[in-house]
This record gives structure tokens, sequence and C-alpha cells, in this order.
């Protein structure tokens, strides 16, 4: 029987979502608070993989059970006291035995939070950077983002990728508080680094320390050497994934 897993993370204490040698993941400790739980081996896979100290206020992963269970209120109550208090489990669901965490998902949705004064509340939580930013100009570099979708010079050099292609649906940045400036992009997949890479090239475009025909020509170079500096993980949230509305038929069903 295959569940649907929704969940939410703050990455800061992880090397990212998928198992490293020796190191803490998010897959590796959802893992083991299932299977204690469960009292079965479990494995897990994810709608796709956050880097090191990034964040998810909602991730997707499925799961392969042996026989069905009851996901109440109760259980998932008891597995998250296993959990740290950095990973949340919202919801349990069944979905049909060919629906895929990442595979069926139709579209990711990222936000990038920069503050501009210190926040002893906020600390790790987003990238504090003091330098003045144009945000109208940084709107025209989204617009010029919008119009490619080969997006190479945004992605890592070691990615392990068929091609670097992307559907961009939007990118915009907007001040969501008087303090704090939050970078909004949303596509159908995303490459290895590419939106911290976006972001930390869209800072050099806000200081005005880059023209935006720079810009357009670094996109049109498909060179990542051309491209800024990343920007930390510590501003990025994977906010939302995307499915069919087949596929999220049974969690809607719960919600109502």
């Amino acid at each position: 029987m295959r569940y649907f897993i929704e969940l939410s993370y703050r990455g800061t204490a992880y090397r990212g979502w998928q198992p490293q040698a020796k190191e803490t993941s998010v897959q590796r400790t959802l893992e083991a608070a299932l299977t204690r739980r469960l009292q079965q081996p479990v494995f897990v896979v994810g709608s796709g993989r956050t880097d090191a100290g990034v964040h998810a206020s909602q991730q997707f992963a499925h799961v392969d059970l042996n026989t069905p269970v009851l996901f109440t209120d109760a259980l998932l109550y008891s597995i998250n006291c296993i959990l740290p208090e950095d990973i949340a489990i919202h919801r349990i669901f069944p979905v049909r035995p060919t629906d895929h965490a990442r595979f069926s998902a139709v579209s990711r949705y990222y936000q990038y939070h920069i503050t501009r004064h210190k926040d002893v509340f906020q600390s790790g939580l987003t990238y504090h950077f003091r330098p003045e930013l144009d945000m109208q100009l940084m709107n025209e570099a989204c617009q010029i983002l919008l119009q490619y979708s080969d997006f190479k010079s945004f992605s890592k050099a070691r990615a392990d990728v068929n091609h670097f292609h992307c559907r961009l649906d939007f990118a915009y940045w907007e001040r969501s508080q008087p303090d704090r400036l939050t970078f909004h992009i949303k596509a159908n997949r995303f490459l290895w680094g590419m939106v911290r890479t976006i972001v930390g090239t869209m800072l050099e475009v806000g200081q005005k320390r880059m023209l935006l025909t720079r810009f357009d020509e670094i996109i049109g170079a498909k060179d990542r050497t051309q491209a800024g500096r990343s920007a930390p993980a510590n501003g990025l949230y994977l906010v939302e994934v995307g499915y069919p509305a087949e596929v999220l038929s049974q969690r809607n069903a719960e919600k109502a």
C-alpha cells in the first residue's frame, strides 16, 4: 500500500534531504522514526532533494507499506513525538500505487527571504544582507529570466541531469515586511543550486554592480562560471509541491 507523507522541516541541522555518509539527513531521520513506530522497515522517496541548510514549509514523500495502516491523529502525534522538533509530519494519506512523490509532481514553488537587519528570532532562517537593494531592477531581471527555459548558467557544474530546461511559471521580488525582501519562483523543475544562484546573481543587479544586459548575457552563455555566487542556504524555503488533483484527492477529502 502506498502512502503520501506531507511534512515540513527546518533544515539548519541537516545535510539536506538525501542521506549522506555519516551525515544527518531529513530523509534518514524520517525513516528512522517511521520504522520505530510502525515496527517495520520504512524507506521514503521525496518529491525532490533540498540542499544542506534549506528549509521546507511543505514537502512530500511517499512510502510503501506491506499492510494497510490507518494514520489517525493519535498515530501521527506519536510519530511526531519521536521525530526531532525541527521535523513535523502533517498528514499521511493513501494514494494509488502509480502515484509517485517525485515523478507525479508538476511544480515546485520556492521562496528566498532576506532581512536587512539582524533578527535574533530569525537566526538561520533568513539571509541577513545589509546593502541597499533596488527591487525594481531585480524585478526587471525577473522579466528577463522568464524569457528563457535553459538555465545551465545557474546550475551547479556537477549536476547529473539530461538537460537544463525548466518551465518557469513566475519569478518576482516583493517587500513582504518593511525589513524583509522575498523572492518567489515557481517552475515544473529546478536544477541543483538553481534558486540560490539566481538569487546571488540578482543581488549583484540589485546593488547596481551588474547591468541588466549583463544578466541577460549570463543566462544566454549557459556557463555557471559567468553567474554570481550562490546565496546562503538559510534563506531558502520549499513552500509548495504541486500535484494533479487526483493525486491529492484523499488528502483533500480528509481536510474537508
